[in-house]
């Protein structure tokens, strides 16, 4: 009798690698305190267990976009420093649930401050600058007149300023050292106007890595945390040398190990003469007689459609051809080269098997988009898993 093969694939976490890319980014930043991007479920890696092991290995923050998340963290018996990024709206959990507020602008703090009163408790926050990301944030030409309003409001604690790289990968670094040198302008007028100590923080995981006068008081890496680098994706993380040629950037003397490995097995086995079309379109047609394998993951699971006809997947340590459309619940791989295939056999969609590998990298190359989306989509569309290999 058939047994049971579930839908989507399993994302084995490597919680050892997480371990080890903190110690990485902690030896780069100089032992500077690490704000932990844990937001989007830990980068479809899982907020709860990551966040966890972050904080046992001395994350000093973890940051999220919304309270909704740092309500689950806390639900869950974390009691780090929470900084919530962009979430405005729900001012009693900052105060229930002991939150660290970004702040975005004077109607915010008015309405911070306001229920800080009412509970006859103070209120720390940070104040989030825009200096170039367009996006949130005071702008720099309304912020002195906004500071002073600011300070004027009752059991608001300014405890931290920020601001965000528009160029993620900082490759050329000429908009990001502008960026920087407006956030320091700014940053000098608000120490001296505070009467406590204000942690300032820019630092992203390319900015932590390539930029060095951006580590300022903390670094607030994200991407490299979970073993990738910035870099990787981008065409503008090629630079061109005096001389002309294209060089890439090395990492500075860090080796990044991915946390995730994304696996599913073999539903089926199928062979089919040359000249059958496989999937919806007709977008592949066999032009052997080929071995087919059917796996139980689609595009519903996270597996990106834009990897139709254009990805590998590993089987026995071998590279195999995606064939045909993604669909929402299954794809399709060539696997005629492969021998000795079993229904049930395992199948790396994302990670090492053997030495062989693929890489978020690659897959973002392939779909035409970034590592960030990649490891989101069929992280959060996975089962998950959790191991400690590879701590170091």
């Amino acid at each position: 009798m058939c047994g049971e093969v579930r839908r989507g694939a399993l994302a084995e976490i490597n919680l050892g690698a997480i371990s080890r890319n903190l110690r990485a980014v902690k030896r780069v930043a100089g032992n500077r305190p690490v704000i932990a991007v844990v937001k989007a479920d830990a980068y479809g890696h899982g907020a709860v267990e990551v966040s966890k092991r972050l904080a046992d290995c001395g994350a000093a923050y973890l940051a999220v976009a919304f309270t909704g998340e740092a309500v689950a963290l806390r639900e869950a018996g974390i009691s780090s420093p929470i900084l919530v990024l962009f979430d405005k709206c729900d001012v009693d959990a900052f105060f229930d649930y002991d939150l660290i507020p970004v702040i975005h602008d004077l109607a915010s703090a008015r309405r911070f401050s306001k229920e800080a009163v009412r509970r006859g408790r103070s209120l720390d926050v940070h104040l989030k600058i825009d200096t170039g990301m367009g996006r949130l944030g005071f702008r720099i030409e309304d912020l002195r007149k906004q500071m002073a309003a600011i300070a004027k409001l009752s059991r608001l604690n300014i405890r931290g300023l920020m601001s965000h790289f528009s160029d993620s990968d900082v490759a050329d670094q000429s908009y990001a050292g502008a960026q920087l040198k407006s956030f320091l302008t700014i940053r000098d007028e608000v120490l001296a106007a505070s009467p406590g100590p204000v942690l300032c923080h820019m630092a992203n995981s390319a900015a932590t890595l390539f930029l060095k006068e951006a580590h300022l008081d903390a670094v607030r890496p994200g991407l490299i945390l979970y073993g990738h680098s910035p870099l990787q994706h981008s065409a503008s993380g090629i630079r061109s040398s005096e001389d002309g040629k294209k060089t890439k950037p090395r990492l500075p003397g860090v080796e990044l190990m991915p946390a995730m490995t994304v696996k599913t097995v073999i539903l089926s086995l199928r062979r089919v003469r040359s000249g059958v079309p496989v999937s919806y379109g007709r977008t592949f047609i066999t032009r052997r007689d080929s071995l087919i394998a059917v796996l139980p993951v689609g595009y519903a699971d996270g597996y990106h459609r834009a990897l139709s006809n254009n990805m590998d997947v590993l089987v026995k340590g071998k590279r195999a051809p995606v064939v045909g459309r993604v669909c929402m619940d299954l794809i399709m791989v060539d696997v005629t080269e492969v021998k000795g295939l079993r229904e049930k056999d395992e199948v790396v969609l994302l990670g090492k098997q053997g030495t062989a590998e693929i890489t978020a990298s690659e897959m973002a190359g392939r779909a035409g988009t970034i590592p960030y989306e990649i490891l989101t989509s069929i992280g959060s569309g996975s089962r998950k898993v959790y191991v400690q290999s590879g701590q170091v």
